[in-house]
């Protein structure tokens, strides 16, 4: 939701800049898409911090390295099932 809000007010400050001058339009493009990738940068930090944190909590590992491991697994999966959830609503949304 909050990156929908900000995708918005960006477009509508860039259509806006662009009636006045393209270079100031393409700027502030710019800018909004630069908040927009720090925003999901950070989120993404925030949430493999976290992640880890309930790893290190909730489960027993003899090394770290095996911690890493099972939380690359976890997001190989995640990522999988993003990647098929994607193919498959194509398909279904054609019949």
């Amino acid at each position: 939701w909050i990156g929908m809000m900000i995708a918005v007010y960006t477009n509508v400050r860039t259509t806006h800049q662009c009636w006045k001058d393209l270079r100031a339009g393409f700027d502030v493009a710019i800018q909004g898409g630069c908040v927009m990738g720090l925003s999901l940068v950070s989120i993404g930090v925030l949430a493999i911090f976290i992640l880890i944190e309930v790893f290190k909590r909730c489960f027993h590992f003899e090394r770290a390295e095996v911690m890493f491991e099972a939380i690359a697994g976890y997001g190989l999966g995640g990522s999988s099932i993003a990647l098929f959830g994607r193919v498959g609503g194509g398909i279904y949304t054609k019949a």
